[in-house]
């Protein structure tokens, strides 16, 4: 395994999970009941977790690295925003 991919993934968690919860708060914000919270948070999981595995395995390293940048602005955008 490429460091590289390690590092990459490490960062995609990090700001992945930083993502899911200001997602779930936005969610519980908005409808005040928590069935949609914990659906958005499953999904939003789901879909972190594809995105890591796939990093780990088969992307390419410019598509890998790409998707911890989208990752990470998107991140830090709706932590200064909200």
């Amino acid at each position: 395994m490429e460091p590289w991919r390690l590092f990459a993934t490490a960062l995609l968690v990090v700001a992945g999970l930083v993502l899911l919860l200001v997602v779930m708060a936005k969610v519980r914000d908005r409808t005040g009941r928590p069935g949609p919270t914990a659906m958005a948070g499953a999904v939003a999981f789901t879909v972190l977790a594809l995105l890591c595995l796939l990093a780990m395995t088969v992307l390419p390293e410019p598509v890998a690295w790409g998707a911890v940048a989208v990752v990470g602005t998107a991140a830090a955008v709706l932590v200064l925003v909200g």
